[in-house]
Order: structure tokens, then C-alpha cells, then sequence
């Protein structure tokens, strides 16, 4: 397994109140130009900064780039009608050629509420509707029949080949959910170790599959190059570095350590 690294377009900021709003297309360009593996979006309606809307930023970033993962870190299923969301992906992954990966979350509940009541959802009720969107998301985004939680059957045309799919979270349901849902689990800031022992025990409740981590804003204080390989010995595939307010800045130190790691 080959460690990937990728970076976090400037359409957020990790940050209450300080925007990182830049250049979309020319940010996913110079980020595939470096060498980067792949580039991530944000998902929230309202968030405790401003943040644009992910599917139309991973549409832009995909139509001026050619090789470069285009990716949700992470998708709000529950925001959505899961046959609205299931016809973004599917059109993400067709105009892309096959590079989108998903990535599927409750949402930080740092962000307060005000998006889930705008959106006419229970923020109480987001990890119940999660687990029944993914339960039917595969079948339609493959364009095959699936029978949506109001008993109303649907086909979407055209399908798509469904993108790997990795579930955000630390807590016991979202390993829970991960385990039956996902290709892969993700998790923000953990150590390897913390790595190791979390993604154990989602592969003991997985049948059939081993899943790999994608690890945001990874520990990488001391020696960067020895914590990648630590991450990687703990079956982490991918990391995704946060931003700082300085796109360009960021992407050249990602590019830099993404060659010495791989050297």
C-alpha cells in the first residue's frame, strides 16, 4: 500500500469566523500540477464560517483537472433527499471519469444546527436518516432499483460505477456504521496508535472486508516522515492536510513531503 496525501480546496476553514475562500480552479490544478493525489471539499448548508457547496466545487474541480481524486471530506447525507444526493454523486463520477471518492458524515455538531432546521431536518435524527441513505445509496447511484424508506421505488438513469465510500466518526455507531457501510472509515487528528485501535475494531464488526483509514489533519509533530510511516504500518491509505490560510503555501509543503515519503 502506497500512502496517498491529499489537500482541502480553500472553500472553508476549520476555523469559527476566519474564511478560506480562494480560487477553486486554480487551486485543484496547482494541486494535480505538484503531484498531489487528491483534492477534498467541506460539506455543511450553514456553518460557523462560510463554506461553499461541495458538489458544485468538486464539479468545478474535476472539469479543470485530469488525473487528481476529487473527493467529499464529508458528505451530510442526512441534508439531503438521498435520491437528490445519490444523483449528484453519480453525475460527479461520470463528468469526472471515475475519480470521485465519497466520504460520508453525521456533521460536527460544532457547526450548531441552524443548517439541519433550514433544511427541514431533526438534527437528533441525522445518524438514523445516515444509516438509511447508506443503506440504498450503492443501488442508486448504480442506476439499479432501490426502494427508498417511504416505500417508493426508483431507478436513476444513467448509473454510475458507485465511488469508494469511506464513514467519518469516532463513536461507537459511526464504527458501527462504517463496518456495515463502508470501503473505508475516516477520522480527524487521531494518532497511529488511536488509528490502529479504532480501525480493529470496525474490522471486527466487518464481515467479509478489511477497511483502511483516511486520517484528516494528522499528527505529524517530530519527524513528518516517520509519522507517515507509522500511519501507513496502522492501515492508514490516505491523510488529508488542513489548510492554513494559504493554499499555495500548503500544496508545496504537501507536494514536498508527499515526493520524500515516496522516495
Amino acid at each position: 500500500m502506497t500512502l496517498e496525501i491529499g489537500v482541502i480546496l480553500p472553500t472553508s476553514s476549520p476555523e469559527a469566523g476566519r474564511a478560506i475562500l480562494g480560487d477553486v480552479r486554480e487551486s485543484a490544478r496547482y494541486a494535480e500540477q505538484v503531484g498531489l493525489d487528491s483534492v477534498w471539499s467541506t460539506d455543511h448548508l450553514v456553518a460557523s464560517a462560510p463554506m461553499l457547496d461541495s458538489s458544485v466545487v468538486l464539479a468545478t474541480a474535476a472539469a479543470v483537472t485530469e488525473r487528481i481524486t476529487v473527493g467529499y471530506n464529508v458528505m451530510l447525507l442526512a441534508l439531503r433527499p438521498v435520491a437528490w444526493a445519490a444523483k449528484q454523486i453519480n453525475t460527479l463520477q461520470l463528468v469526472s471519469n471515475d475519480r470521485l471518492v465519497l466520504g460520508v458524515g453525521t456533521g460536527n455538531p460544532a457547526h450548531g444546527d441552524a443548517g439541519w432546521r433550514a433544511a427541514g431536518v431533526e438534527f437528533s435524527e441525522r445518524g438514523r436518516l445516515t444509516d438509511e441513505a447508506l443503506a440504498v445509496l450503492p443501488d442508486l447511484i448504480a442506476g439499479r432499483p432501490a426502494t427508498l424508506g417511504s416505500g417508493v421505488e426508483v431507478t436513476l438513469s444513467p448509473g454510475s460505477k458507485v465511488p469508494p465510500i469511506f464513514v467519518a466518526g469516532s463513536g461507537a455507531r459511526a464504527h458501527r456504521r462504517a463496518a456495515r457501510y463502508g470501503d473505508g472509515w475516516a477520522t480527524i487528528a487521531q494518532s497511529p496508535d488511536e488509528v490502529r485501535t479504532n480501525l480493529a475494531s470496525i474490522n471486527e464488526l466487518a464481515n467479509n472486508k478489511t477497511l483502511k483509514a483516511t486520517v484528516v489533519a494528522p499528527q505529524l509533530d517530530g519527524d513528518p516522515l516517520e509519522q507517515l510511516a507509522a500511519y501507513e504500518e496502522a492501515g492508514v491509505e490516505r491523510i488529508i492536510l488542513p489548510p492554513s490560510g494559504d493554499w499555495r503555501r500548503d500544496y508545496d509543503a504537501a507536494a514536498e513531503l508527499r515526493a520524500k515519503h515516496h522516495s
